[in-house]
């Protein structure tokens, strides 16, 4: 089973990229488990039809520490599973902490284990890995491989910069790598051959670029990913390549974070800044 953790900064797409992805392995025959780490409880919405997913901590909340696993495990588009982590209630606790008590209740639960072995795991983190319970995927090795939803804007590069630095820490301690930069276009001028060299400068690739397109918009409008909404659209063939090129990696690194001067130039050169 594949470990998989997509981070990124907040508002990039990532949840988005996420769950159109895993509908793409999913048409493709294979087994995920999507766990939302992130306080919205956003990551499954389009895999379970704009259900809203009940979380892990409201369960715990509103029912104690007895619960069940179909209570906070749901099937979702293609056999999908789904969980959220949730958060804390608005103005108390660390939403980081969500995080570690869905993972930690999912293995006391064996929300791992399925009658068809699962192919993957993916954790649908924020781009927080300051934060203790956010860096957890990749701290405790739950999370083996990791994509970077990124675009060619400063602060989106200088996030992705600031994961690889978590990447990096961790790495010297287990087995997480970084498989690879996915580009959620944004739009910006030279923005492929610039998120390309600030791959190569990090020392890993960008394993896939996925232009702007409005018809992620009209399937979010109607609840689903793009590959349920409309699978002929163009779009829906972006995904397509994005999962066969996860499901293909074979490119895992450690990665070489830059510094901001260094990454000034990179948008210097390719006429972002001026």
């Amino acid at each position: 089973m594949r470990k998989v953790a997509i981070y990124g900064k907040g508002g990039i797409g990532k949840s988005t990229t996420t769950q159109n992805t895993v509908a793409a392995l999913a048409e493709m025959g294979r087994r995920v488990l999507v766990v939302g780490c992130d306080p919205k409880a956003d990551s499954t919405r389009l895999l379970l039809g704009g259900l809203a997913q009940r979380t892990v901590l409201d369960t715990l909340r509103e029912e104690g520490e007895d619960v069940e696993l179909d209570k906070v495990r749901k099937a979702g588009y293609g056999k999908t599973l789904c969980v959220e982590s949730g958060g804390p209630e608005p103005g108390v606790g660390c939403a980081g902490r969500g995080i570690i008590t869905a993972i930690n209740l999912m293995e006391q639960l064996g929300g791992y284990e399925t009658d068809v072995p699962l192919d993957y795991v993916f954790y649908d983190v924020l781009g927080d890995v300051v934060c203790g319970g956010f860096a957890m995927p990749m701290r405790e090795g739950k999370a083996q491989e990791i994509y970077i939803v990124c675009s060619g804007e400063m602060m989106a590069m200088y996030a992705a910069n600031n994961i690889c630095k978590g990447i990096r820490k961790f790495a010297d301690a287990g087995s997480v790598r970084l498989g690879g930069l996915i580009c959620n276009s944004r739009m910006v001028d030279n923005e492929r051959s610039m998120i390309e060299e600030f791959a190569k400068r990090l020392g890993t690739q960008m394993i896939h670029f996925l232009p702007r397109d409005n018809d992620v918009q009209r399937a979010e409008i109607n609840k689903k990913t793009v590959i349920e909404w409309n699978p002929a659209v163009k779009q829906a063939e972006e995904y397509r390549a994005l999962a066969r090129a996860i499901d293909n990696n074979k490119m895992f690194v450690i990665p070489q974070p830059i510094g901001i001067e260094e990454l000034e130039k990179i948008l210097i050169e390719f006429g972002v800044l001026a």
